[in-house]
Formats: C-alpha cells, structure tokens, sequence
C-alpha cells in the first residue's frame, strides 16, 4: 500500500527551497551594490599646485604705418603731360613720374640764355676798354652785375624747368594717384602718393593711466591680424596727451616682416604689473555644462572641486578659486572619473 508523505512535510521542503533562493538572490544584489559603492582604483598623473609669477598686461588697439610716406605736390604750375606712375608699382629713387607741359618755362629759359650771352659778351667787351682806361669805372661795375644776373636768371629758369619732371623722392610703391593727363598741377596740390614698405612701425594711443609703464627703447609685443606676434620697439613717445581722448600716441619700429602692410590693424601688449597666481595645465579643467570642475586628490581619493578659471598662458590655465596652492591636481583623465573614485598616482621613473 503506497504511502504519502504529510502536506506539512511538502510545504517545509518547499519554503526551504524558496529561502535558499531569496538568500542567493540577496547575494547577488549585494554583491553587485559593492561593485557600485566601490569602483576600480584608477591610475592618474597628479601635480602639486604652485603660485607662479604672472604679469599683469593690458593690450592698445593700434595700426601699421609707413615710416616714410609722401604726399608728392608739383613746385610749378603745369598741365600734366605724362602720368607714369600707377598704384601698386614699385619705384627707385629718382624714377620719374609726372612730366608736365614744360613750353612756357623753357621759353624763358631761351630767353635768359640769350640775355646772358649778350652779357657776357658785353663784359669781355667792356673789360677790354676798361683796361684802356676808355670807360669809367662804375660803367664797368654795372657790365659786370648785368652779367652776373643773367647768370643768375639761367640757373632760375633751369631750375625751373627740372620742376616740370616730377621724381620719386626715396625707393617705395606708390600706394595713390590723384590726378591724371591733362589735369593742372600746382603748388599744394597732391599728385601721387607713395610709401616705403619696407619700413614699418606700429603706431598706437596709450591711455594716460599706463603710459608711465612704456619707455624708449622697450620691446613690446605686437599682434597684427593673424600673424605670429612679433616684437616692436618703442621709439617715439609723445610728451602731451591728447585733450579729448587723453592719450599718448606712441610708435614701436617693426622688423621687417612677410605680409605686413601699412593701415593693418593690431594690438601691442603693455605690461602694466607682477602679480603670483595658481596656474595648472589646461588638462586638469573639465567643462561640465556652465561648471568648470577639477579633481583633486586626498587620502587617495579623487574629490570634485568647483573652480573658476582665468587668463589662459600657452598650456596652463589660472585658477582664481577653488583650488588652493600644495593641492594635488589630477591633470588627465579626468572625464573617467567620479566624485570619491580610488585613484593611485603613477610613479614616474
């Protein structure tokens, strides 16, 4: 006769299964909550935090200018014959590049030349009488000083006549021409403009307040545009601001540089104080959102630090709070880590 075991018997077996399930499963949660509360050491490369000299600049908008420019004006009045020149050409001292109508000046060259060789032939005449004692002495002195005036008047129209070729005063490229065949020269009156680009400088406004900061003979440095920065030298200081803006124009010689043109714009960094701050490499701050976060390392534990950064200096960035000097800065991977993460620092050989 089969037997049956008691109902009682069936359900204590089965409870116990069933406890031996929930104790493993109650394993498994605590065992992956320790893997969540306590993750992987991660190696890092940290650095102690130092205070480092910084000086303290402020930069003055400026513009690249020609050290010798021309504005060439004709000495005579004239119509102009020839215009030679165009913007844009390069030029050498004594090129020419206006020719004006010269009819009228060299008519009265003609007419000086002949006066002054009947004077001179007069004189010989009248130096021979004079030697015979057939004249006065002061009709003599008179020959002589209508001879020495129209000498005079051939040197004038000659000069004269040069003015009607109009050259260039010094090697350059004429960057202006503001006048044309046909149009009247005259005395104040610009025909061309040229400029030597070879040799620039910077020119800029220095507020009164940091002008004390700039003397001759200071290299400063000078960013024009997109190129690499370059030094200027200052040579010229003005001794009186300007009433209205109550400015100092000043002027830094620039070496000679490929690209650099007159009327570019740029900027010349004054340095204007010596101050320490805490700098750290620029791998060491991460963005998060409008937060700038650092790590840095206690108890070799990774602990967040809000901070706020400043001027960036090549590859540091200063820290102006947050972070205090002797600290410990994790300087990379910073993006793995969580606030209270282990860390270990790498040992460099």
């Amino acid at each position: 006769m089969k037997r049956f075991k008691p109902v009682s018997t069936i359900f204590t077996g089965g409870a116990a299964a069933l406890a031996l399930m929930l104790s493993l499963a109650g394993c498994g949660e605590k065992r992956n909550a320790s893997i969540e509360n306590n993750p992987p050491v991660i190696q890092v490369n940290a650095e102690n935090t130092v205070a480092k000299s910084h000086v303290a600049v402020e930069e003055v908008v400026g513009t690249v200018r020609p050290k010798l420019h021309s504005a060439i004006e004709s000495k005579v009045s004239g119509l102009i014959e020839q215009m030679l020149a165009v913007p844009g050409q390069e030029v050498k001292r004594g090129d020419l590049l206006v020719q004006l109508d010269a009819r009228e000046i060299q008519a009265r060259l003609d007419q000086a030349t002949a006066a002054r060789d009947q004077a001179e032939s007069d004189l010989g005449r009248y130096a021979k009488l004079n030697s015979q004692h057939t004249i006065t002495q002061q009709e003599f002195e008179a020959t002589q000083s209508r001879a020495r005036i129209s000498r005079a008047a051939v040197i004038e129209a000659e000069t004269m006549l040069g003015y009607t070729k109009i050259k260039a005063p010094f090697d350059g490229v004429i960057t202006s021409k503001l006048a044309d065949v046909g149009d009247l020269a005259a005395p104040g009156k610009p025909l061309l403009e040229i400029e030597d680009p070879l040799a620039l400088r910077f020119e800029a406004h220095v507020p009164e307040a940091i002008i004390a900061r700039i003397v001759s003979g200071a290299v400063l440095p000078v960013r024009i545009g997109g190129q690499p920065e370059i030094s200027g030298t200052v040579t010229e200081i003005s001794p009186a601001a300007d009433s209205n803006s109550r400015t100092f124009l000043v002027k830094l010689d620039l070496p000679k540089t490929s690209g650099l043109r007159g009327g570019l714009f740029g900027r010349v960094t004054v340095p204007v104080g010596e101050s320490f701050v805490l700098r750290v490499p620029a791998t060491a701050v991460m963005q998060r959102g409008q937060m700038e976060i650092v790590f840095v390392v206690e108890k070799n534990h990774a602990l967040l630090r809000l901070v706020r950064t400043g001027r960036r200096a090549g590859s540091e960035i200063e820290i102006l709070s947050g972070v205090e000097a002797g600290e410990k800065v994790i300087i990379d991977g910073v993006g793995q880590l969580a606030d209270g993460q282990r860390v270990e620092i790498k040992r460099h050989e």
